[in-house]
C-alpha cells in the first residue's frame, strides 16, 4: 500500500493527516503529488470529489515560502464561494502546523477582515477571481511574490466569464511561479490556459473523460406547471436525500414556500444569498438536517456531497453540460443514482436536444413514483447550542438584542413609580434623619432626631413619580390653580 510518506510529504502533514483519518492517498493523489512537489507544472483533468484538494494542496504547504505583509506567497483561484471555503476547512490545520495562513477571500463578505488579514500578511490566499480583482483595484495586495499558482475547477471558470479575469491575475504574478490546474474537462478555453500559462506540464487523468451517464437511471415525466412542487415532494420521500434544480432564485424561493407548505424538510441555495446563509444551508443539507437542497446551478460544480440518492431537474438545464454536471451531484464514487426531469409540453423540444447531446435516448413518460427504488432518509438532530463564557450565543443579534433593549427599556418604565417612591422614601427618612438632628442640636430640641426622621418620612413618600396634588402655596389651598377671569 502507497503511503502518503512515499509521495515525499512531510512528517508533520503525514501525523495531522493520520489524525483526520487519512491513511491512504487516492489515485489523483498518487498521481499529482510527485510532480507537483519537484515544482514542476502540473494539468491534471479529474472530477470533483475525487481528492484534488489535498492533492495540490499538500504541495503547495511544503514549498510556500514565508510572506510579509500585503505580499502572499501561493494562490489557489476557485469559482465559487462555496469551492472557496471548503478548499480554506481542509487546508487549515495541515498550513497551521508549519505556521502557514490560509485566507479565502470571495464577495458577499466584508473587506474589513479581509484587508485586515492582508496586511498583517498571509501566505496562501484562497480566491473567487471577482473579490481578487477588486482588492487589487484597492492596492490592498501584490501578486509579485506569488510563487505558487492553482487554478481549480478551471472549466467551471471558464463558463461562468472568467477567462479574462483569470489571465489578467496570472500576468500579475511571478512569470517563474509554478501553475498547478484541475478541471474536469480540458477543452476549448481550459487548452488555452494551459498552452499560454504552463511550461511542459504533467498531464494527468483520472477517471472518464466526460461524466458517466451509465451510472444513473433516467427518467423524463411530462407534467404541467401546477403539479410539479407535489410531485417532487412525493419523489423526495420515496429516494430520501436530493437535489432539486431551479433556473432561477425566483424559482428556487418559490419552490421553497410551496415545499414550506406541503411540509417537506428542505434548504435553499442560490447567488442572491450571503455567504452566511450559503454556508448554513449547505452545512445543514450535508449534515443530514434536512432532506432537499433547492438550488441554481451554483450546486452543480464544485460541491461534494456524498449519498445524494436523486438529482430532479424542475427547470430544464441550460445545455447538455448543464445536464450532466447538475446530474454528477448523484451516482458518485461508485454508488448508483436517479435523475428525473420534470417535462412541461413546451420543454419537449429543448429535452430531447439535451438528450442527444449527452448521448442518452429515453421516452417521455407519465410520472410513475412506484417505480422508483425506496431509499430510507434519516433525519440528523438538531444541533444544540453549548454556551460558554466566551460564546456570544445564538440569540445575540441584532434582532434579539433590539428586543433585550426594549424589554429593559419597557420594565424600566413600568418600574419607574414603584422604583422613585422606594428611592424617594428612602432618600427622605436619611435626610429628614439628617436634617432633624442638625435642627434638634441647633434649637435645642431633644426630639429633632425623631421629628426630622417623621417629617422626612411624610416628605420621602412624594419623592418618587407618585403623583402629588397640586398646593397653591400663595393662598395655602390645595387644588389646581383657578383660571383667569375674563377682563369684562
Amino acid at each position: 500500500m502507497v503511503r502518503f510518506s512515499d509521495l515525499g510529504v512531510e512528517p508533520v502533514l503525514v501525523d495531522v493527516l493520520r489524525e483526520e483519518g487519512i491513511v491512504e492517498p487516492f489515485e489523483v493523489q498518487r498521481e499529482a503529488i510527485p510532480d507537483a512537489m519537484l515544482g514542476r507544472d502540473v494539468c491534471c483533468r479529474a472530477p470533483t470529489g475525487s481528492g484534488k484538494t489535498l492533492a495540490f494542496g499538500l504541495p503547495l504547504i511544503s514549498r510556500t515560502k514565508e510572506a510579509k505583509s500585503k505580499r502572499p506567497t501561493s494562490l489557489i483561484l476557485t469559482p465559487t464561494r462555496e469551492l472557496a471555503e471548503q478548499i480554506r476547512k481542509v487546508l487549515q490545520p495541515l498550513a497551521r502546523t508549519s505556521g502557514i495562513g490560509v485566507l479565502s477571500v470571495y464577495g458577499g463578505t466584508p473587506y474589513k477582515g479581509q484587508l485586515r488579514s492582508l496586511k498583517q500578511g498571509v501566505e496562501v490566499l484562497v480566491a473567487c477571481p471577482g473579490r481578487l480583482i477588486d482588492l487589487l483595484d484597492r492596492k490592498a495586495l501584490r501578486l509579485d511574490d506569488v510563487g505558487i499558482v492553482v487554478l481549480d475547477e478551471a472549466d467551471r471558470m471558464a463558463d461562468m466569464g472568467f477567462m479574462e479575469p483569470v489571465c489578467s491575475i496570472l500576468d500579475k504574478c511571478s512569470p517563474d511561479r509554478q501553475t498547478i490546474l484541475f478541471s474536469a474537462t480540458l477543452d476549448d478555453d481550459v487548452a488555452e490556459i494551459v498552452s499560454a500559462y504552463q511550461t511542459d506540464p504533467a498531464r494527468i487523468g483520472i477517471g472518464p473523460e466526460e461524466i458517466s451517464m451509465d451510472s444513473m437511471q433516467h427518467l423524463f415525466w411530462k407534467v404541467n406547471s401546477r403539479g410539479k412542487a407535489d410531485l417532487s415532494a412525493y419523489i423526495t420521500e420515496k429516494c430520501g436525500r436530493s437535489i432539486i434544480f431551479c433556473r432561477t432564485r425566483a424559482g428556487v424561493n418559490r419552490l421553497g414556500d410551496e415545499m414550506s407548505e406541503i411540509g417537506t424538510s428542505f434548504t435553499t441555495l442560490h447567488g442572491g444569498m450571503n455567504q452566511k446563509q450559503r454556508d448554513r444551508s449547505m452545512q445543514k443539507f450535508s449534515a443530514g438536517r434536512s432532506r432537499v437542497l433547492i438550488a441554481t446551478d451554483v450546486a452543480s460544480r464544485g460541491i461534494d456531497v456524498t449519498d445524494v440518492n436523486c438529482v430532479i431537474h424542475f427547470d430544464p438545464p441550460d445545455d447538455g453540460k448543464a445536464y450532466k454536471h447538475r446530474s454528477g451531484r448523484t451516482a458518485r464514487a461508485g454508488s448508483t443514482g436517479t435523475v428525473i426531469s420534470l417535462v412541461q409540453r413546451s420543454q419537449n423540444r429543448k429535452y430531447k436536444r439535451i438528450q442527444q447531446d449527452v448521448g442518452i435516448k429515453c421516452r417521455f413518460t407519465e410520472p410513475d413514483v412506484d417505480i422508483l427504488e425506496e431509499r430510507e432518509f434519516v433525519m440528523a438532530p438538531p444541533v444544540k447550542f453549548r454556551g460558554g463564557s466566551n460564546s456570544r450565543g445564538p440569540k445575540n443579534n441584532k434582532r434579539a438584542r433590539r428586543s433585550r433593549k426594549s424589554n429593559q427599556s419597557r420594565s424600566s418604565n413600568q418600574g419607574g413609580n414603584s422604583d422613585g417612591h422606594r428611592n424617594g422614601h428612602r432618600n427622605g427618612q436619611r435626610n429628614g434623619q439628617r436634617n432633624g438632628q442638625r435642627n434638634g442640636q441647633r434649637n435645642g430640641n431633644s426630639d429633632g432626631n425623631s421629628d426630622g426622621h417623621r417629617n422626612g418620612r411624610r416628605k420621602g413618600k412624594n419623592n418618587g413619580n407618585s403623583p402629588v396634588k397640586y398646593k397653591d402655596k400663595r393662598r395655602g389651598r390645595r387644588g389646581p390653580p383657578k383660571k383667569a377671569q375674563p377682563r369684562s
